[in-house]
């Protein structure tokens, strides 16, 4: 899991050697990946991407939620 939340302090995994940066929930903004079709948020100019299941605790804990539910265009799709 790249998310922790505790407090209402966020705190996301930045690298594989566990380095981690906190945030207010209130200070986040969930955004979607329309080409890979994820939920990820931007920080430390860089991309996370995150779970529908993390998205949704961090909307809890008040991040925006500026996520745009991808739907499919063709028959057949799993989307």
């Amino acid at each position: 899991m790249t998310v922790r939340i505790e407090n209402h302090l966020c705190y996301f995994t930045l690298d594989d050697n566990g380095q981690e940066q906190s945030l207010p929930a209130t200070r986040v903004t969930i955004l979607t990946d329309h080409d890979k079709a994820m939920s990820y948020l931007e920080l430390a100019g860089a991309r996370i991407y995150i779970t529908e299941a993390e998205a949704d605790a961090l909307t809890v804990e008040g991040a925006t939620d500026g996520r745009q539910h991808v739907k499919a265009d063709e028959p057949g799709s799993v989307i």
